[in-house]
């Protein structure tokens, strides 16, 4: 599934906000506390379904890794092949199938995104600038949070953002994305490695020979 598949008021009993709360906090712990991570993800992208026609899923998998701040590589492997990496400057998007690079401003474009969430703002009050957070009711075994975004002229309706419970160090477990079309992206992570050692090319990105390059 292609990145650009990607880039994408709820009420609840009173119960259900007090034993979630635990969200927000771990929100600001893995932000305090994780500096740089690597992890297996699979994504599913579900469209709104047309009338009279069923929502139909699509699925794709790679491995992502981060360190804070503003560095991050999201690799797919599967069914297509496509790399971003964020350098601390430039965001740089390579799909193998087309041989073709964007490279974009990192900060004109990050800042109200899901990789901001995860990896790329160096502390809570930066996300705060961006995002009204809120906590979300437990799911699934997951301590859930609800990060709307403040500025109206883009396309993410919403993100919710999935951590495993009791965790001595919040563990990043999920994303939901609901972008303003209605379309949903759901990230889940696993066999997550927590703080480990990076090497610093792991997020240097050289456009392949040949390959067309955009900049924007």
């Amino acid at each position: 599934m292609k990145l650009r598949n990607l880039s994408v008021a709820l009420a609840f009993p009173f119960l259900a906000i007090v034993a979630s709360a635990n969200g927000l906090q771990s929100l600001e712990n893995f932000v305090k506390t994780v500096n740089s991570g690597r992890a297996d993800f699979t994504q599913v992208v579900t469209a709104p379904a047309r009338q009279g026609q069923v929502a139909r899923s699509k699925t794709s998998s790679g491995t992502f890794e981060f360190s804070r701040p503003n560095r991050f590589r999201f690799l797919y492997l599967k069914p297509f092949e496509q790399t971003i990496v964020a350098d601390g400057q430039t965001l740089w998007l390579y799909d193998v199938d087309l041989n073709q690079v964007t490279a974009r401003k990192q900060a004109a474009v990050l800042g109200s995104t899901p990789a901001a969430l995860i990896a790329a703002a160096p502390d809570l009050r930066a996300l705060q600038a961006e995002f009204s957070l809120e906590p979300a009711p437990d799911k699934n075994g997951l301590e859930w949070l609800l990060a709307t975004p403040k500025a109206k002229d883009g396309q993410l309706q919403n993100v919710r953002v999935g951590f495993k419970s009791g965790a001595q160090v919040p563990t990043l477990a999920a994303l939901e994305i609901l972008d303003n079309f209605g379309q949903l992206s759901v990230l889940t992570f696993g066999h997550v490695e927590v703080n480990p050692g990076l090497p610093a090319n792991t997020f240097q990105f050289k456009p392949p020979a040949g390959a067309d390059l955009i900049r924007q």
